[in-house]
């Protein structure tokens, strides 16, 4: 085998990690250094994926972006498994009851910026760009509320529906303005997230863990080594342990979620197509869910003492998901790409800037009303979300819970499970929109009447407890 430069496969991989750890050490060493930058809470790993952006995006340095979005898709399940792995606070405020409710939080929130979305196309095409796809409004939600991939997907879909219709508004750009939506929401998300940290933290409203005697990071032995655990003096190293747990965990992700794609394939040929991208798009929920059912089967195993000793560590696997999600972040950024947006700058300016505006809004009232006790937390993760991924909540929830000690982290978990049934019917109404204008109208009257029962129900199930 070559082992020397020539053969790029085997280095290439290894060279990109170096730049990423590069910057990330690069990026330390600024907000120790520079006043302004550490005192305007910019968390290291958005710092450092905006310096990669800018770095390739200039041609400065060449890394592959498919590497960035891969990385981005791994470093997501990798970190909600080691989570999801960890063993529970028993008086957290977590269960069906706050799942249910946070799933339908995340599902109204589309429903508002669907709502919104189509406000502001269909005042468009019936006023200045009269050739605008009215429909092109539903791209949105599918950008903020779920990420590129949905994005994609849709503009796709209303590029090809455009021309299937033969009508003059024809969306050549579908996919290109959903990508480019989704790249504004994944800004507005770190970048408005992180000013209104900023701001909050003046004020006294909130404050970060490392503020509090600056988290002198010691540790004891008690850390490792709590009563029942495997000892630190083991023939494999305790952290090796965690991350077996973590690895082999996510290869029973991928051959459950493999499974089912072929069964469907198999036996149901046109609900594949959509479903197993769904699957695939979501498999940080397959593996945390997977992560939770070994994490039971443990504790079954150790109460009919068939296991004496608990094999999960609470810290290693919170450095595991910390370094998992300082990747992702970092990856994440650095792979944004808007592309050219030739005649559609208007809507999409005026998506960006009132998406950003009102998901803010909404979720600060409603997050007061869901998450009292913890109303900050559940805030700031529930605002990245859903103007960028659930890794950009993430970011600003590590921010003020950097140890996850909040269930905010697990709302966004348990929220996107429920989130998948809740929001079953916006695929329906996706296809309904672009069909016609009458449809496209009727639409915003159905969204509404669907907000309304949800707000019902969020507002009815938190009233009664």
């Amino acid at each position: 085998m070559d082992f020397s430069a020539a053969n790029v496969e085997l280095w290439k991989p290894i060279i990109q990690i170096g730049i990423i750890a590069a910057l990330m050490i690069f990026s330390n060493v600024l907000l120790r250094k520079i006043p302004f930058i550490r005192k305007s809470l910019m968390p290291l790993s958005v710092l450092a994926g905006f310096i990669l952006l800018i770095l390739r995006s200039t041609g400065i340095l060449d890394i592959d972006t498919v590497f960035l979005e891969d990385l981005t898709y791994h470093a997501l399940a990798l970190g909600f498994i080691a989570m999801a792995l960890r063993v529970p606070d028993k008086s957290a405020d977590s269960g069906a009851l706050v799942g249910a409710r946070s799933g339908a939080l995340i599902v109204s929130t589309y429903l508002v910026q669907g709502i919104v979305g189509l406000i502001i196309s269909l005042g468009l095409a019936y006023t200045v760009m009269p050739n605008l796809f009215k429909a092109s409004g539903l791209l949105l939600p599918m950008a903020y509320g779920q990420g590129p991939g949905q994005a994609n997907n849709v503009g796709l879909t209303y590029e090809n529906l455009s021309k299937a219709l033969g009508s003059e508004e024809l969306f050549f750009s579908g996919r290109t303005f959903g990508l480019s939506l989704s790249a504004m929401g994944y800004l507005c998300a770190c970048v408005v997230g992180v000013i209104f940290l900023n701001i909050y933290n003046k004020r006294g409203s909130i404050r970060r863990q490392k503020d509090k005697s600056e988290l002198s990071g010691s540790v004891t032995l008690d850390t490792f080594q709590h009563q029942g655990e495997i000892p630190i003096s083991e023939s494999i190293d305790k952290l090796s342990i965690q991350f077996a747990l973590v690895a082999v965990i996510y290869l029973v992700t991928y051959l459950i979620t493999w499974g089912i794609s072929a069964l469907l394939e198999k036996f149901a040929p046109g609900l594949a197509a959509t479903v197993s991208t769904l699957l695939w798009g979501f498999n940080f929920i397959i593996g945390s869910l997977v992560a939770t059912g070994c994490r039971s089967l443990f504790v079954g195993l150790r109460s009919v003492k068939l296991m004496t000793r608990q094999y999960q560590n609470n810290y290693l696997l919170s450095r595991i998901s910390g370094l998992a999600f300082d990747l992702m972040i970092i990856a994440g950024i650095a792979s944004i790409n808007i592309e050219d947006l030739t005649g559609l700058w208007i809507p999409f300016i005026i998506m960006a800037i009132t998406g950003g505006v009102v998901t803010f809004l909404y979720l600060k009232f409603m997050c007061k009303k869901l998450y009292p006790n913890y109303e900050n937390e559940g805030f700031f993760s529930m605002y990245g979300m859903l103007t960028g991924t659930i890794s950009s909540g993430i970011l600003l929830l590590r921010e003020i819970d950097p140890e996850f000690d909040t269930p905010a982290a697990n709302n966004l978990l348990t929220g996107s499970s429920f989130g998948i049934l809740f929001g079953a019917p916006m695929l329906l109404l996706i296809s309904l929109a672009a069909q016609s204008d009458l449809m496209c109208i009727l639409t915003v009257g159905i969204l509404a009447v669907y907000l309304a029962a949800l707000l019902l129900f969020i507002l009815a199930r938190k009233k009664k407890k």
